[in-house]
């Protein structure tokens, strides 16, 4: 009897889990990236977000039409902007703004920065955050 293709699916299957269970992991947490990404030396004006800044933070989200978990992010990042004082919530829809897009390196919806009072990105997520890791986060902005 001939087991390879069973033992290619298998294999198949383990790289799958594996690559999801990695992915799970990470997804949605405020991390600090290198200069390719957004960091610290990333900095945003109203220009760019077509907004005005938050007077002591921003948290900014880059969504797209059909992303559920978009609406959950805007849930959470509204209620954060309405618990802390000077913090303001700015949604940009990433299929108007691909210049923008591309240069921040977004490479899914929704993408999370969060900017300081200066308009530079202290932190990024990709996928939906927590609200107490949005909060978090935000203590090192202000």
């Amino acid at each position: 009897m001939n087991f390879t293709g069973l033992i290619v699916c298998a294999a198949i299957l383990a790289a799958a889990t594996v690559f999801g269970l990695l992915r799970r992991r990470g997804d949605g947490r405020l991390k600090v990236r290198g200069d390719n990404g957004g960091t610290a030396a990333t900095r945003l004006g109203a220009a760019e977000l077509g907004a005005e800044l938050g007077e002591r933070a921003t948290l900014v989200q880059f969504s797209s039409a059909f992303c559920q978990p978009c609406r959950a992010t805007r849930r959470t990042l509204a209620d954060v902007a309405g618990m802390v004082e000077g913090v303001s919530h700015v949604e940009i829809d990433a299929e108007d703004r691909l210049e923008l897009v591309r240069e921040l390196n977004i490479l899914r919806t929704p993408t999370v920065l969060v900017l300081d009072a200066a308009g530079r990105v202290v932190r990024r997520a990709a996928g939906a955050p927590r609200k107490a890791d949005v909060i978090a986060a935000l203590g090192e902005a202000l």
